[in-house]
């Protein structure tokens, strides 16, 4: 049987929950509707979700639609957590992006359709709340081709849109409107079918129709858009056919070898370690050794997410996900039996802010930086940090909501009543040229039991870090090339100015140990000090977070808004007038959104809004502002090396 692994995708409050609620409720798998406003939806879990009608946690569930089984992946909208949806989207076969027929294309809907295009996932589009007041349609179908660069193709019509009779009428592919759009759409890839098209229409089946389709779906070529209301039933039918025939989906071959990949981490009631494996290829068994990148761990119990429920199983075949004990080592993001000297690259830019975090109570500090630690092993994107010299915790965030749900989350979990300062705008540092640092085991001034060469290089805007190997694994054991590739990616956590380094490459260009006496200890202290010299030698700029906004206001406020835009240096790409309503998209400093978003209702009567989503980083101006560095600093060569010996 073939199996799909789908996410359902959206902006906060498109309604992406209620959409799942309705698919497993027309699948058989749930008896009752659940509601997110009663807080008893089957993927929202956590009490905090239950609490504030909000996906905060990536949820899945397992059910069948035709020939093919379905593991749903449910993520959040808000952009506080783009960490939950960004370890998802590299297990997706195909999605569903939801969109609100009332707010249209919002900035989160900007920020996921450019991620799945940049990964090549397929998706189809669902336009929701067409029975909603103000619900618009014809003018989203428009907006999508406008504001995502993606060709849309309208598979349901919609009458009496924005009133509780609305309807939704699934086109048929060989019917008008519909068959001269799709066969036009096809057609511009399909030159066989347009030829058709022009001279002999009535050979064109509603089967070879939907088989064109579905191929130039799963190329991303075309984005099929369903109409509906989640809440009602409306439509969601026509979508759920789609699912089952027109999104790509695979035979996966439980004989083959184990391959997965762990995407979530959760903790028991005793405080176990829970890991969310899917897997794509093999069979994995109880008390079965998995190969993980610390090392090999032994499967102690299988929870399978299957036919809507979760329950105990003794195996885990390909294409099922399950949760699973024991994987005491694993961390997000995995390769289960994978090539463990690759390193994961982000498919987001990492957090651009940071608080501090206070333990009311001097005694609280040891339990509160045990407590985030947990947190932050569920959610590898919080960088959260301790400066051992102050005794001060760190964490980075998203924004202020992630703030919130991390101070309930510490309270409700781990009675631990925590405070958090203003929150500040990380910057970042681009390595600007190609650098080298190298030590050789036994010369001087190098101390370890080990050499270690690296070289630096910038990577395009977005493309994140990375680390290669240029030389010959065959020479150590693979547990040193391991300890070299962790601490890489650590030490760029503080570049040259103490900010995390982004975008760049470190290859591995010499590697020497001392057998027996060498350890991973001594490669793990010696590469901070071979990248920091390396690092110097590049040379790095210091770069500042740029959102790009889309602000609405009444057309008569207009001077003001323009006047306070200016004020915060940004720059306008875009600007509309239509019906009293002024829409303006640009970009600015992300350092000062908040200001604009307190001083934008006092402009505007309270009629304003803006939205914002994490655009690029730019070169910062003025002199370079230094981060707080926690522990020994690698770039002061001797301090570090006193500092690692224990002298001061």
């Amino acid at each position: 049987m073939r199996t799909l692994n789908l996410g359902i995708l959206a902006h906060v409050d498109a309604g992406k929950t209620s959409l799942t609620e309705r698919l497993l409720f027309n699948a058989g798998v749930i008896d009752k509707l659940g509601s997110v406003d009663t807080g008893d939806t089957q993927t929202d879990s956590l009490e905090l979700e239950r609490q504030r009608g909000i996906t905060i946690r990536a949820a899945v569930v397992s059910f069948r639609i035709g020939d093919r089984i379905v593991n749903l992946i449910d993520t959040p909208g808000h952009p506080d957590f783009i960490a939950e949806v960004e370890r998802v989207l590299g297990l997706l076969d195909a999605a569903v992006v939801v969109v609100s027929a009332v707010e249209g294309v919002q900035a989160q809907t900007r920020v996921l359709v450019r991620a799945l295009r940049r990964l090549g996932v397929p998706f189809v589009f669902f336009v929701n709340k067409v029975d909603r007041l103000g619900a618009r349609y014809q003018e989203v179908l428009e907006a999508l081709a406008a504001q995502l660069s993606v060709r849309p193709v309208a598979m349901s019509s919609v009458v009496a849109a924005g009133s509780k009779l609305a309807r939704v009428e699934a086109l048929a592919p060989r019917d008008e409107p519909l068959f001269s759009a799709l066969c036009e759409a096809l057609g511009e890839n399909d030159e066989a079918l347009l030829d058709d098209y022009v001279l002999r229409p009535d050979q064109l089946t509603e089967e070879r129709l939907g088989r064109s389709l579905a191929y130039q779906v799963a190329r991303g070529l075309l984005h099929p858009v369903f109409a509906g209301a989640a809440m009602t039933g409306v439509g969601v039918s026509a979508l759920a056919s789609a699912i089952a025939t027109v999104l790509p989906a695979r035979h996966p071959d439980p004989e083959g070898p184990v391959a997965g990949k762990i995407f979530k981490i959760e903790r028991g009631w005793g405080g176990e370690k829970l890991c969310y494996l899917c897997l794509a290829s093999g069979t994995v068994r109880l008390r079965q050794y998995l190969d993980l990148p610390k090392g090999p761990e032994r499967v102690t119990a299988i929870h399978l997410f299957e036919e809507g429920r979760v329950h105990g199983a003794e195996s885990l075949r390909a294409g099922q996900i399950a949760r699973v004990s024991g994987l005491t080592g694993g961390r997000i993001g995995d390769a289960v039996a994978g090539d463990r000297l690759i390193g994961r690259q982000p498919h987001f830019a990492p957090p651009t802010l940071e608080t501090r975090v206070l333990a009311p109570r001097l005694s609280d500090k040891a339990a509160l930086w045990m407590a985030l630690n947990q947190m932050a092993e569920q959610d590898p994107l919080i960088n959260l940090r301790r400066n051992e010299e102050t005794d001060e915790v760190f964490v980075s965030l998203y924004g202020e909501v992630q703030k919130e749900v991390i101070q309930s989350t510490l309270l409700t979990d781990f009675g631990l009543e925590a405070s958090f300062e203003e929150s500040t705008v990380l910057l970042v540092e681009k390595p600007v040229g190609i650098g080298s640092g190298l030590q050789i085991l036994f010369k001087e001034p190098n101390p370890f039991l080990a050499t270690v060469g690296l070289r630096v290089q910038p990577r395009p805007p977005g493309a994140g870090n990375s680390f290669a190997l240029e030389v010959d694994v065959g020479q150590m054991p693979a547990a040193f090339y391991r300890a070299v590739e962790e601490t890489v990616f650590e030490t760029l956590k503080q570049g040259i100015f103490g900010w995390q380094v982004i975008d760049c490459h470190v290859a591995m260009t010499a590697a020497r140990h001392s057998s027996p006496a060498s350890t991973a200890a001594d490669f793990r202290h010696l590469t901070p000090w071979v990248l920091a010299t390396a690092l110097s030698e590049a040379q790095t700029v210091l770069c500042e977070p740029v959102d790009r906004f889309h602000l609405e206001a009444p057309a008569e406020s207009l001077g003001g808004v323009l006047t306070l835009l200016a004020k915060s240096a940004a720059a306008i790409t875009d600007s509309v007038i239509a019906d009293g309503v002024a829409r303006l998209e640009g970009t600015m400093a992300s350092q000062m959104v908040r200001s604009i978003q307190q001083q934008l209702p006092g402009l505007t009567s309270g009629a304003g809004t803006m939205e914002t989503a994490f655009d690029h980083y730019a070169q910062a101006a003025g002199p370079p502002r230094l981060g707080r560095r926690s522990g020994p600093d690698p770039f002061n060569g001797v301090e570090y090396l006193l500092r690692l010996r224990g002298s001061i």
